[in-house]
Parts: C-alpha cells; structure tokens; sequence
C-alpha cells in the first residue's frame, strides 16, 4: 500500500528544527535531502564546512551532525511521527551519515516530546555560571541520557577536573607558539557589526560573551587578540562543573552516537533551567584527548567536555535558511 508523501511545511520544520542542534564553531556541517516517494530524509556531511586543523578525522563534524539528528527525532516525535533511523547506511557514500524514515505513530514517544521546547531554548552560554551546586538528581538525569543513546556522561572528582583544566590551558598554549592553529577559529568567527549581523552560520562577535579576567572556566576565546567593541571583562568561576561524554569505541558510528547523546543531555539540561557550553580545545590534539580520560574509569574515549550551571543561557547564533541546507527530490 503506498503512503502519502510529507508536505513541505512538515519537511521544512523538521530540519528547522534540526538545524538548531550546536556544531563546532557553528560551521553548521550538514546537508538533508526529502525523498519524498519514500518519506525519507537523508543526512549528509559537508566536508566544505570541515576544518582541516583543529578537526582533520572530522570527528567533530560527525559530533555536530549526531546533534542535528537528535533534534530532528526529537521534532519528528513532536510532529507525531517516529523516526526510524539507519546509521551510514551505504558504504559506498560516506558522507551519507543517516537515513530517516518518517510514518505517523501514536502514542509518541513522550520523553523525546518533553525535550521538544528546549530546542529553542537552548545556546551555548560563554557566560560566568553561578556557584551553585547540580542536584544530584539532575546529574543522574543527565547520566541516563547519556546511557539512552550509547554513550557515558561522567562528572569527574576534583583531581580530574583539575587535570581536565590543565589540559585547556596546554592546548591555549600550542594555539599561542603556532598561530596557524587558529585558521579554523579565525574563520567561522564574526567580528564587527556589519559581519556579525547578516551571518547565518560562525559565531559572531555578541555570543562571544565576556573576555575572562580571572577563573578557571574553560571558555574558548573567539576573539583571540582582536579587538570587539563593547565587550566586558568578567570574573568566571574558579571551580566549573564540568561532565565528560565518552563512547567506548571511537568510530564513525561512536561519533554519530556521541552526537545524538550530546543533544540529549543538553536539551535535558536546559529543561532543567542549567545553562550549558562545550569545550573540544584539549580534545582536538590527540596526546591531550587520551589524556582527558580518567585511566581509574571504563571511561573510554573522550568525546566532548561540558561545562554546566546556573547562569545566562546565552545568545542564540545564526543558522542558514532551510532552502540552504534541504534537498528534495
């Protein structure tokens, strides 16, 4: 029996919707395509937002890709339909990441449903964060998250955070003796208005939050020595909380895993009221991201660090218009 197709306005909310996940440097590295006959969407990497320094196995990238297709699951299921997706499903096109088959269904998945409003929500926040302690409770929230899509979510003792901090600053001090390291930095950031303005992908200049005069969380400084118009100097948290998201492989299907568990946690952190922002610094030299594992753990292979708490969500960022990123044939 044939099924009727998606209408558009479906189609181009879902990946809206989807397009709204956090990718590295906001390069946003991912194309759709609506086969319509068969209900399908198809999710791509786009290898020309890859970057080839600070991200050359386009781990990240996959990271970025797994979000948007947490996203598009978790729209999917508010839309009423269920999302049957297939990982790499041709070998002979790697950049063909997934496959999703959409069909009505009911009752709809409701802990994806509850996530449906943080998708907005949700910014990475360069802001400082509140000293404040996560509840327990939340932090075993987080955690099964993590679990549900294949991957681990740890919040490391104070001698492994303090390492975690260490590592943050070896890879600031490589970016400083080799300025090549920044290519990729320089490239996706927006500075001035006239840039910062009509950017629909990077970061432009007012998400880079306040320049950080003392503390020790690990926030990425966009701007590096480039002057920013307006930006405050603030005092950031000495004593961050910070969660680290590992797989136990580290494959191309462990990364796309990893993205959609990274998604997951972040939309039920936000729930939560926490405000929330990554960092990958350390993780982008591969002596420091082995590392980054606690060798006491089943830890495995590091895949992203989040620093969590209670503070200013943060600005959203630009995304580039669905006709941009959605193929329909």
């Amino acid at each position: 029996m044939p099924v009727s197709p998606l209408d558009a306005t479906t189609v181009t909310a879902l990946v809206r919707d989807a397009t709204a996940a956090p990718s590295m440097h906001n390069a946003q590295p991912w194309r759709f395509r609506h086969r319509a006959d068969h209900r399908t969407l198809q999710l791509f990497a786009d290898l020309e937002r890859a970057m080839p320094r600070s991200d050359s196995t386009h781990r990240g990238l996959h990271l970025g890709c797994g979000a948007a297709l947490f996203n598009l699951r978790v729209a999917a299921e508010h839309a009423g339909l269920e999302a049957r997706v297939h990982l790499l499903p041709d070998a002979a096109q790697p950049q063909l990441l997934a496959e999703v088959r959409l069909r009505e269904r009911e009752p709809a998945d409701a802990s994806l449903v509850a996530l449906y409003p943080a998708i907005r929500r949700r910014h990475t926040s360069r802001y400082p964060f509140a000293d404040k302690e996560i509840p327990e409770a939340v932090r075993a929230a987080l955690s099964e998250a993590a679990r549900l899509e294949g991957a681990r979510l740890d919040f490391p003792g104070a001698w492994h955070a303090q390492s975690l901090l260490e590592l943050v600053g070896d890879a600031e001090g490589r970016d400083t003796l080799d300025p090549r390291n920044a290519e990729d930095l320089n490239r996706w950031s927006r500075i001035g208005t006239a840039e910062a303005d009509t950017a629909t992908d990077g970061v432009p200049d007012y998400a880079f939050g306040p320049r950080k005069w003392y503390g020790g969380a690990p926030v990425r400084d966009f701007a590096g020595r480039r002057p920013v118009a307006d930006r405050a100097t603030m005092t950031f948290e000495n004593t961050p909380h910070l969660a680290l998201l590992s797989t136990a492989e580290d494959g191309t299907e462990d990364w796309l895993r990893a993205g959609q568990a990274l998604e997951r946690v972040l939309l039920l952190a936000t729930a939560h009221d926490l405000a929330t922002s990554l960092t990958s610094h350390a993780l982008e030299w591969p002596d420091l991201r082995w590392l980054a594992r606690d060798p006491r753990s089943a830890t495995g292979f590091v895949q992203m660090v989040l620093r969590l708490g209670y503070g200013p969500q943060g600005p959203a960022t630009p995304r580039r218009p669905v006709r941009e990123v959605l193929d329909v044939e």
